[in-house]
């Protein structure tokens, strides 16, 4: 029995997914913490199927989502959760995380203090400061988009000298260099392509924009929350009838638009920069695809060139055969005069033979000109 609970406790504790959160709050302060699946879904307000996006275990492309409570992360090598407050890190032990977790703190720090001094403005230094869940997004969007053009940026410095060096020797380590790098560029421009098309997609749709302000929506809860407290029981029924099934994302006409204009212009310059990488990919491609052509054009002009060397063999060895067709005659065991030396000597030999070399020869000659009459040959 006791064999028994400790297996169905190992397979709750395999089954709860209990993993290590890095949490970043507010004031930049960072914290590990183990939490499973419905602890998470809890904290954020996540459903299951978006936690499942930010699962290390299975392979999901590129994903920005923005839910109610919280934005989904999923770009590259960044796997986040961001709220209004805090932004839950997965992977924070991975090395190439690291510098985009000093990035991330450093941004969120210089925020609390702006928000600090925002608290006694001056009204000569008064300026905008993004929200907090922005200010997490802007980091992962540039952690992300340069990751993948220092990648592209890498490739393009190999692909070029490898590209041109093929183009000079064609050898089969030329090639196996060249076809190591075309692997490569479809592999990188396949992720640029899915992050420029997350970015395009929530460019082009404004209400999964509005999802993305979160601590507007956190604001608009908490004045209904003070409304409904300071109003009598039959207002409160009244307000919550007109008000409650109001969808969170849903906001006056001009402040939407102007919100949604704001997380626009920071999408717009990520958007710009990773069509960018996607152009200069593009264009790489079209290089590779370039050699590839000339490569194929050296290797049919030499393959035509051996098949004109071949239709000169062949006709050689053609007009030959009529010079061993005389040879042979003359190898027979019968009669001829020219063997004969009271009839015939050398010089009857030698005009014999002379006769036969000059024949042979003005044949292929013939052939060979009949050939390029019919353009056969060049």
């Amino acid at each position: 029995m006791r064999g028994g609970e400790e297996r169905s406790t190992g397979i709750r504790k395999k089954g709860s997914g209990v993993r290590q959160w890095l949490v970043l709050d507010g004031r930049g302060e960072t914290e590990v913490v183990e939490a499973g699946k419905h602890a998470i879904m809890r904290r954020t307000g996540l459903p299951a199927r978006d936690l499942r996006i930010l699962d290390p275990l299975l392979s999901y492309p590129s994903t920005l989502l923005g839910r109610e409570r919280a934005i989904v992360i999923n770009l590259e090598h960044i796997k986040a959760i961001i709220t209004a407050h805090e932004v839950l890190l997965l992977n924070s032990r991975d090395p190439s995380v690291t510098p985009f977790l000093q990035e991330l703190q450093a941004r969120i720090l210089r925020h609390h203090h702006q928000t600090l001094a925002d608290a006694n403005p001056n009204p000569d230094d008064a300026i905008k400061i993004l929200p907090f869940e922005f200010v997490a997004l802007e980091a992962c969007l540039e952690a992300a988009c340069s990751v993948l053009e220092n990648e592209a940026k890498t490739l393009e410095q190999e692909a070029h000298p490898a590209l041109d060096k093929l183009t000079s020797k064609i050898s089969t380590l030329n090639l196996e260099r060249v076809r190591q790098i075309k692997s490569r560029l479809v592999a990188i421009t396949g992720r640029v392509q899915k992050v420029r098309d997350e970015l395009e997609h929530l460019l082009d749709d404004d209400d999964d924009m509005a999802e993305m302000y979160l601590s507007e929506k956190l604001a608009e809860q908490d004045d209904l929350e003070k409304a409904e407290d300071t109003s009598s029981a039959d207002d409160v029924d009244d307000h919550i009838d007109s008000h409650g099934t109001r969808d969170s994302a849903t906001y006056s006409a001009v402040t939407k638009q102007l919100d949604v204009e704001e997380l626009e212009m920071l999408l717009e310059a990520y958007f710009v920069q990773i069509d960018g990488t996607l152009n200069k990919l593009s264009t790489l491609r079209e290089y590779v695809d370039d050699t590839e052509d000339y490569i194929n054009i050296m290797l049919d002009d030499k393959q035509n060139h051996l098949l004109q060397m071949g239709v000169m063999l062949t006709t050689a060895t053609l007009v030959v055969s009529a010079f061993v067709v005389v040879a042979g005659i003359f190898g027979m065991n019968i009669h001829i005069e020219l063997f004969d030396d009271q009839k015939a000597g050398m010089t009857q030999f030698l005009w014999t033979v002379g006769g036969s070399t000059a024949g042979t020869i003005f044949l292929y000659v013939v052939a060979i000109a009949w050939c390029k009459h019919k353009r056969l040959l060049e």
